[in-house]
């Protein structure tokens, strides 16, 4: 069971990313506040869901929330910044997007940085255990998929719309064939040999 809370604020956001391990395409960040009652028998973290829950549970979240953001950091961004302080970035601009300033910020994971003067607290595993954090890990996905959908029919050749960018064997091989695109992450190693790549 989910747990609606970690502190004792009622103004607590949770925030989560998606994308992290991915050789194109955003980091994307959600931030969500929750109000005490909410309730969807479909929450959880967006790992545990299919393609098909998620897309039922985002606009409930929508819909529901006190408040939420999302945001993008784009693949040049993540280059400059490194994965990590990409995703934290991220989620500080989802939290700057929020129509709310929360009390309290849970963060999924064991790494953040302080956002103002709000205490914070990082859980490991976060958006397994609480509401907020899986509803952000939710929006960050369902977000970052739509828009890997969309960039798929610049370059179907890698099939994003299927592997979303992470570094599956056919992505790979896509990459070795046709070698990398403005949307792949020139810091990543894109392929276990790291060859030179074609830009």
């Amino acid at each position: 069971m989910l747990k609606l809370t970690y502190s004792k604020y009622s103004l607590e956001a949770g925030t989560d990313e998606a994308g992290r391990g991915c050789l194109s395409g955003p980091v994307v960040a959600a931030a969500v506040i929750l109000p005490s009652n909410f309730n969807h028998d479909l929450l959880n973290d967006s790992k545990q869901l299919s393609e098909k829950q998620r897309k039922i549970v985002r606009p409930y979240i929508e819909e529901h929330a006190l408040a939420f953001g999302v945001s993008f950091i784009h693949q040049n961004e993540v280059d400059e910044l490194n994965v990590l302080q990409a995703s934290i970035t991220g989620m500080h601009r989802s939290i700057d997007q929020l129509n709310i300033q929360p009390e309290f910020i849970i963060v999924d994971g064991n790494k953040f940085k302080p956002y103002k003067e709000i205490p914070h607290q990082t859980i490991v595993k976060g958006d397994a255990k609480f509401m907020s954090i899986a509803a952000a890990s939710i929006l960050a996905k369902t977000y970052r998929d739509e828009y890997m959908e969309k960039i798929h029919h610049e370059f179907p050749q890698y099939n994003w719309k299927k592997n979303k960018g992470y570094p599956t064997q056919e992505h790979r091989n896509a990459i070795r064939e046709f070698g990398a695109t403005l949307y792949h992450r020139k810091s990543f190693k894109l392929l276990p040999e790291q060859l030179k790549l074609k830009l």
